[in-house]
């Protein structure tokens, strides 16, 4: 499936999950409802990836993880904040930087329009 068609798809069930549960739960909540309905959709689909850290060529595991990666090419970064912050692109880039992945999303469901909490993000390695 081409990257923007992706996208765009877990754009809509993201979509789907904030009109359902609204602002204001825990990121877990969001997390756990949007992988359900990744999955469903039939993607494939990881929670909590493990990423570790290369250092003189020893993989170190650091307890990086990423909310949700999708089609092995997909970073989902998720939060419930009050509002993004500069940090929370760092560690999407991060995620993105670590894992070899040039797309992304950072997510913010404490929102009232879940469009107003979404950044699409491309690493240019």
């Amino acid at each position: 499936m081409k990257e923007d068609l992706l996208t765009r798809t877990i754009i809509g069930l993201a979509i789907d999950v904030h009109k359902a549960l609204g602002p204001g739960l825990l990121e877990s909540a969001y997390k756990e409802c949007l992988f359900y309905k990744i999955e469903n959709a039939g993607f494939l689909v990881e929670k909590e990836k493990m990423m570790s850290v290369t250092f003189e060529d020893v993989k170190i595991d650091c307890g990086y993880r990423i909310d949700i990666l999708v089609e092995n090419n997909l970073v989902l970064e998720l939060k419930s904040v009050e509002k993004l912050a500069d940090i929370h692109l760092a560690q999407t880039l991060t995620y993105m930087k670590l894992g070899g992945f040039k797309f992304g999303l950072l997510i913010n469901f404490n929102v009232l329009l879940l469009k107003d909490g979404i950044k699409r993000v491309i690493n240019g390695y």
